[in-house]
Formats: C-alpha cells, structure tokens, sequence
C-alpha cells in the first residue's frame, strides 16, 4: 500500500481529503450497514412475537387436550385421611373405615462382635427368603460384620442390612425390607439355601435377643363398614388407588369410624385455565398493536411527524392477529363466547367474567368444558399456523429476514474490500502527485537561479 505524503509539496492536507473522498465513496455501505441493523432489529421483534405465539399454542394445546378440563378437587372429613384426583374422576362421595397402616418389615439380630463360622473355619452363610418363596444365599467375604452388611446389600435379596451399635464393642445387624406391606415380608436365616430347604437353617430372629421390630402388613380400609356389602381394600403403601374412579386416598392414622371423601368439580382450577388462555391471547395481540402502533417523532427540522411501528403495513402479522382474534370470539357450539364471559372489546382484545363463566359452568358443566376446549383448539390451530418452525407464517417471516441478513453481510464484507482498495488508489494518487509538485518545485527553483545567473552575466556583474 502506498504511504500518503501529507501536503510535503502542496501544503494540502490530503489525509483530509482522502478521509473526506472516502466517507462519500462509503456511503452504499453505510446504508447497507443501516438496512442490516433495521433488519436485525426486525429479527429480535419477530423472534419474541414467535415466543409468545408458542407459548399461546402450548398453553391453547394444553386446555384442549382431552380430558384437560376434567378438574376436580377431593376434601375429607377428617385430617388423617386425604384425597387425590385425576382427570378420570368424576363428582360423588364415599365412606370408609382405615382399619389398619402399612408396615415395613424390620428385623434385629442379637448382639454379637462378630459373624460365627460354619464350623469349618469359613464364615457361616446366609439365606433370605422373601414373600414369593425366593431363596437368596450370601456369602460374607469374612466374619467382619461389615462384610456381611456389604454381602447382604449387593445380594438384593430383599432386605438391606446396617450395622447399629449395642454396647460393650458389640453390634446388631438391622434388616430392613427393600418393599413396603406384605409383598416384603422376609425370612433370614443362617445357613445355605439347601440347608433353608431341608429345614435345618437356623432362623436369625430364634437368637436370644433377636427381634422382628416391624412386621410387614398392609394398610387396610373397608368400605361400607357395618353393612352386608362390607369390603375390605388392601394396600402395601398407606395409599389406597381408585377408591372412586380417579381417586386416590392417603391415610396418616387409623379412623375411629367412617370418613366421608368428597370429590367435586374444581370450578375454580376451571375457570383459571379459561382466564389463562384469555390472558395468553392478550399478550399476543397486546404485542402487535405495541409493534403495529404509529407514534411520533421530530424531524432534523424539528417538526414532529409519524414514524411506523416495526410491524405496520406487515400484512401477515395482521393476517395472525386476525386469525388469533376470530378463533376466540367466533361463536362455539352454536354459543357466543360471550356467553361464558369471554368478551370482545373495541380495543381489539378480550375481557374475562369469571363470575359469569363460574355461573355457565355450574350450570352445564359438559357444555361450558366443551366450548373452552373448542376455543382453545381454535386458538392452538391458529397459534401452530404462525409459530410452526417448518411451515408457520411468522417463521417464515424470520427466515427471509435472516437469509437478507447473511446476504447484506456478503456485500457489507465486499465492500470492505473495495473501500481498502479504493483508499489505497487515492493515497498513491496524492503520494505521485506530492513527488512531481516536489520535481517540478526543485526544476522550477533550478531555472530560476539558472536565469537569475544570465541576467547577472548580461549587465557586465
């Protein structure tokens, strides 16, 4: 690159002329840099108008799903014993009696300081028999207890093993069974597998000082107590499933009688999901009319004129506010919307009634459900046709706005290019024109003294 002579020969200051030259010959690149920057901020709007959109289509998806709007809420009688529900329940109530709380099996061996051999010098062996009859036979790498505690765990035999301090350098062994209720119930005893099968294992809990601490049981309840219908519900845990269709029930204490489970429709967690799905559409066509909104500014002249929102004259953004619009205020089943307190103002957004929706939906349940489901599936449809990633209006939107970004970089990055060459042009331009105003000042200042020496040598000096 040529090395400007600044003004060496002309005075001039030709850095500033070729800076000045420069900003004029840049100038398709600075407003190719102010088209890059306005589509770029035009991205980061569409990219959040398409998180809310999905966030709509989930939320939309969700309510619509079947059974989504079967919410019911369970109360008890008493505070020892609640309740549960699902999607599959359905209003009604029952009475039961908790006769009975689910155990886990625990057992302690007697003291010892140390596991007894088989007789033979080796340490004895171990057999855990669960409630299905399965035989567990462990063998103990040593007569330490810790290494028949790690033997019983690694053996998943049933029961997991622990060693608890009893005094004077002695120790127990604690089992506990790996499964609640009845189906862990186990046996241990000292001996093989084929010793337990013969009949002459020793069983661990016959040992002086040896207990069961826990036995395994199930919990209990029975159903219409005192009555010929009398029926008994068993659980290894202390929750009973499916007492009614869709509803569980968890006991803390027995119960001195029967308690009464309530199930009804949860008109409250109803009506929230409606007011959520309003709220998500409002969000939505909140943010177009902010982006679509003409406001005012000030001219380089001071005068206030309109300047456009992102989003104005953007006709597939008005094309999804008016499909998101219509999906919830076109009448459903035959029924305005208004008519479960979902209402449509002059602003172009919608009010919710809950006390008004509350009122629709204990009046027809099955139709005040139904006619938020179908809402909702509108809107969702609407919320996809927009947000889809492959085929949706607004990611289609985004996609060409970052396909003129990539392209307005190339030429950006090509322009660099240009602009360094071009510089490099006008700085050897000056720097040539710097060296002959120099030549030509030094033949100027030549001729001069050489006519400056003919005049003298004219006049006889």
């Amino acid at each position: 690159m040529a090395t400007a002579i600044d003004g060496l020969a002309s005075g001039l200051n030709t850095t500033a002329i070729i800076n000045s030259l420069m900003s004029v010959e840049a100038l398709p690149q600075t407003q190719l840099k102010t088209k890059l920057a306005s589509n770029q901020t035009i991205i980061s709007t569409l990219q959040s108008f398409n998180t809310k959109l999905t966030a709509l289509k989930d939320l939309a998806s969700g309510n619509a799903a079947a059974g989504a709007l079967n919410l019911f809420t369970a109360t008890s009688s008493s505070p020892s014993i609640t309740a549960k529900t699902t999607t599959t329940a359905a209003a009604g109530s029952i009475e039961l009696t908790v006769t009975q709380l689910a155990q886990t099996q625990v057992n302690v061996t007697a003291a010892m300081s140390s596991w007894p051999t088989d007789g033979g010098g080796a340490p004895a062996r171990l057999a855990i028999v669960d409630s299905t009859g399965k035989k567990t036979e462990i063998a103990p790498a040593s007569t330490s207890l810790d290494d028949v505690v790690s033997a019983i765990n690694a053996a998943s035999g049933g029961a997991q093993a622990v060693k608890v301090p009893a005094g004077n350098g002695s120790y127990r062994l604690q089992l506990t069974a790996t499964a609640p209720g009845e189906a862990g119930a186990f046996t241990v005893y000292r001996g093989t597998a084929a010793q337990v099968t013969e009949g002459t294992a020793e069983d661990l809990m016959a040992d002086p000082g040896a207990a069961v601490v826990k036995s395994a049981q199930d919990a209990k309840a029975t159903l219409y107590a005192g009555t010929p219908a009398a029926q008994v519900l068993t659980s290894g845990t202390n929750t009973f499933a499916d007492v009614l269709p869709g509803v569980s029930v968890t006991a803390t204490a027995v119960s001195a009688g029967p308690v009464t489970i309530t199930v009804a429709s949860d008109v409250p967690g109803i009506t929230k999901k409606a007011e959520d799905l309003v709220k998500s559409v409002n969000d939505v066509l909140g943010f177009i009319a902010i982006y679509t909104a003409v406001s005012k500014t000030t001219d380089a002249k001071g005068a206030t004129v309109p300047k456009a929102g992102i989003f104005t004259g953007n006709s597939t953004v008005r094309a999804v506010n008016d499909q998101v619009l219509a999906a919830l205020s076109r009448p459903i089943n035959g029924k305005s919307p208004a008519e479960y307190g979902i209402n449509i103002t002059k602003a172009g957004d919608f009010t919710f009634d809950a006390e008004k929706f509350s009122k629709a939906l204990a009046a027809d349940p099955a139709a005040a459900q139904a006619a938020v489901q179908g809402l909702a599936t509108r809107v969702a449809d609407a919320a996809k046709a927009a947000a889809d990633p492959y085929s949706g209006s607004v990611s289609g939107l985004i996609k060409g706005r970052e396909s003129e970004v990539r392209d307005l970089g190339n030429r950006i990055a090509d322009w660099d290019q240009r602009l360094v060459t071009r510089r490099a042009t006008l700085q050897a331009v000056y720097t040539n024109m710097e060296v002959m105003l120099g030549g030509l000042q030094s033949q100027s200042a030549w001729l001069s003294g050489q006519i400056s020496s003919l005049s003298k040598q004219s006049t006889g000096e």
